[in-house]
């Protein structure tokens, strides 16, 4: 059965409380367009730690307060959301994606495990993989950089039945950069591209999600299990891009072809 989802391009908030007020009007507009889920870009709460941004400092005691305000708008609407922020593990502070149910449930969470080294001064990086299972939709995610570099983490919940993974992630500017002029054109960074093969070579969906910025490395987009982009959101526009998948397309052939035990040995 078909199903529609949905994949957020903010702004870069300029505070918690202005990120909440993003949440709350995108997953609206999710909810009015009958999607099943929506996803925000990596670490939407409190925002990506760009220094020319100057992201409000998490504390514990702030992001659970959002994570209760997330969970408020995501019962207020009906809609399952995926809410990636930060998140302290008692003196640990991870980059996490939160999964939260129709009903405001806390599903769980996928942490950002294969950080980038410039990351290493601000996040620990997590240990576990997740898989979650919502309205018959099993999904994956997997965080920027891991995503992008480390296709190990998309064949692992590819192997184990996901249709679809998700893919929070940071490749903006209002600062410096160029503007592609054409999804995927081979001038473009290899962001794009690396969407098409985490798709391509798992048989899955792919969905990216990244924030709106005067200058975008990659779109937020939808690949499908033929490694062809179905929907992609204009660079440089926020707004929300909803776009229907079929699961039953997202076989995971390649994936579950995969033969571990050809690389089980030291060379």
């Amino acid at each position: 059965m078909n199903m529609k989802i949905a994949l957020a391009s903010p702004r870069f908030p300029a505070s918690v409380d202005d990120a909440l007020v993003q949440l709350e009007e995108f997953t609206r507009e999710a909810a009015r367009q009958q999607a099943a889920i929506i996803c925000f870009p990596e670490s939407f709460i409190p925002g990506y730690p760009v220094a020319a941004y100057d992201p409000e400092k998490p504390t514990p005691g702030r992001m659970q307060e959002a994570l209760e305000s997330a969970r408020a708008i995501a019962s207020g609407n009906r809609i399952a959301l995926i809410l990636p922020m930060d998140w302290f593990v008692e003196d640990r502070l991870l980059n996490v994606a939160f999964v939260i149910s129709a009903t405001g449930e806390i599903m769980g969470y996928q942490s950002k495990n294969q950080l980038d080294p410039s990351e290493d001064m601000r996040w620990t990086p997590g240990r576990d993989r997740t898989l979650f299972e919502l309205d018959g939709l099993t999904f994956g995610i997997t965080i920027c950089h891991e995503g992008f570099r480390y296709p190990e983490s998309v064949r692992w919940a590819a192997r184990r039945g996901a249709s679809v993974v998700f893919h929070p992630q940071c490749t903006s500017s209002d600062f410096n950069g160029a503007v592609p002029a054409e999804w995927g054109h081979r001038d473009n960074p290899y962001y794009e591209k690396a969407m098409m093969m985490r798709a391509l070579e798992n048989t899955i969906y792919f969905a990216s999600v990244n924030y709106a910025a005067a200058f975008q490395d990659s779109a937020t987009s939808l690949v499908d299990p033929d490694g062809a982009c179905v929907a992609y959101q204009p660079y440089g526009k926020a707004g929300v891009l909803v776009a229907e998948i079929n699961p039953a397309q997202a076989t995971g052939l390649l994936a579950k072809r995969y033969r571990p035990d050809l690389y089980s040995r030291e060379q």
